[in-house]
């Protein structure tokens, strides 16, 4: 899935958002499922390396074909779906992801860079076909009834507990809360002779609901049409120093560079940016000098938290105050007071789906967080959204990345030494109700984060690269991948 959104310069926000929605679906396909038989089956595609040769050497350009049949063994004559291609080894502990190109005809094109010297294994996951696709598509952006949303009021010494969301077909009395610039609108119904601001926490259920039809369900049965391996045929490639000056771009990393994709490989188990050059392949054994007088501000998600629990592995003067909140999703205060180095993870703001009750009180957007910092050279902001946002109609997310684009401008208008770093969301678990929790729309996300925050001055950290590379497909990448996130964070803040 391809698309180019519009000029930023031209739109306004509310014809930005309409145009994007309008690209992504005409990018998507729009097939009505009549009979399963009909539609893309893993094991009867046909695969082949065509850039065949007697030797590969380091920097060699690799190219897949993949065709696509149907139950029947009949030829698919039409695109979009969704693959998940790497090459790995292993032996070496390493692995980087393929470019897939669709032709529209049901043939694709798989494209690989040979990064290493030594044994490739090629991996192509038909994730899901591309009726599963479409159904997913349009099945998100129908409504808002995937999940649903219980408030807690607090009036006096007794709890009362009502309904809340984005969207509440109720002709009771509301609660609205609304962001200071009217971007993001939530609601709750309103407790009877409870005031509004009696709001204390709030939790959320996925509600038994579909937007599937029967048919369409079968597009997802157990997982057993999910990630199939399409490439067992084809033979391990073993991989030569190269007899050319190979080299990648020997820039320092920085903030405001472009990244290509894939933006790098593991190797090792160590993470190498093809676009830009790390002065040394473990940031890590200077984070103590690096973090120096940081305060560091991580907002998000839970895959953001892993950093702050992380980090004092690395630096045990790094201690934790405890700042007395409820549940895993508490905030989280880290202080090494020898180095005046402050780290604090908040998560962000609605929607936020867990099944614990979470406080609302310092509840905020992220953009409204972004725009109380007063920022400077030894300020850091590291931004994490994607996860929570995968069972809302896509136009949420949009609005949301907009809102902290936004932000994150009038940042840099009164602070531009300021650091901002985004990591984009990762690959997770391919059962995790897929209706929900796809990492179709996990995908969808991902190129619309690259696409918006393209132009500003910030370090993209590429977790959605780095996860597929790795091959790891837990919402919590194991630790491996989190230390070369980090990595890749103290390469972009530190002169190293």
């Amino acid at each position: 899935m391809h698309y180019r959104a519009p000029s930023r310069s031209e739109l306004k926000d509310v014809d930005l958002i309409n145009q994007i929605l309008s690209d992504i679906n005409n990018s998507i396909p729009s097939i009505i499922v009549t009979n399963l038989n009909t539609t893309t089956c893993a094991t009867k595609c046909r695969v082949q390396i065509l850039d065949t040769a007697q030797k590969y050497s380091v920097g060699d350009f690799l190219t897949v074909q993949v065709e696509m049949f149907d139950y029947l063994g009949q030829r698919k004559t039409y695109g979009g779906d969704f693959f998940r291609a790497r090459i790995y080894s292993t032996k070496l502990k390493a692995g980087a992801s393929g470019t897939v190109r669709d032709f529209n005809n049901g043939t694709y094109h798989v494209y690989f860079t040979l990064f290493w010297e030594g044994d490739v294994t090629i991996s192509i996951l038909l994730m899901h076909p591309s009726e599963g696709v479409s159904a997913l598509w349009k099945a998100r952006n129908m409504g808002y009834k995937n999940i649903f949303y219980t408030g807690k009021f607090l009036n006096k010494t007794k709890e009362v507990h009502t309904e809340c969301g984005y969207i509440l077909d109720s002709p009771e009395g509301k609660c609205e809360y609304s962001d200071k610039r009217k971007e993001e609108h939530f609601y709750c119904i309103k407790p009877p002779g409870v005031p509004c601001e009696a709001l204390i926490a709030m939790k959320s259920n996925n509600r038994p609901h579909t937007y599937l039809s029967n048919l369409e369900k079968g597009l997802f049965n157990g997982g057993s049409n999910m990630a199939v391996e399409i490439a067992k045929e084809l033979k391990i490639v073993m991989v030569q120093k190269s007899q050319k000056n190979y080299t990648k771009d020997n820039s320092k990393c920085v903030t405001g560079m472009s990244l290509p994709f894939p933006s790098g490989y593991f190797f090792n188990n160590l993470w190498h940016p093809v676009f830009c050059n790390i002065s040394s392949f473990e940031p890590l054994s200077k984070i103590k000098t690096c973090l120096s007088r940081k305060i560091i501000y991580l907002m998000g998600d839970s895959t953001i938290r892993q950093w702050i629990e992380f980090i004092p592995a690395v630096m045990p003067n790094v201690k934790f105050f405890d700042l007395h909140g409820i549940g895993w999703h508490k905030e989280m205060l880290a202080l090494d007071l020898e180095r005046n180095m402050y780290i604090m993870w908040k998560k962000h703001g609605h929607p936020f789906v867990t099944q614990s009750f979470f406080t609302v009180k310092n509840h905020a957007y992220i953009a409204q967080d972004i725009d109380r910092v007063a920022g400077g050279s030894s300020t850091v902001i590291v931004i994490a959204l994607g996860q929570h946002f995968r069972p809302f109609p896509l136009i949420v997310f949009i609005r949301r990345l907009l809102s902290v684009r936004n932000a994150i401008v009038r940042l840099f208008h009164r602070s531009p030494d300021t650091k901002v770093i985004i990591k984009s969301e990762n690959t997770r678990e391919v059962n995790a109700d897929v209706e929900r929790f796809s990492d179709f729309h996990g995908y969808v996300q991902y190129l619309l984060m690259k696409d918006i925050f393209q132009g500003l001055n910030v370090g993209v950290i590429d977790a959605w690269d780095m996860t597929t590379a790795f091959g790891s497909f837990n919402v919590h990448p194991p630790t491996d991948v989190i230390r070369n996130q980090i990595n890749m964070f103290l390469t972009y803040i530190c002169d190293l």
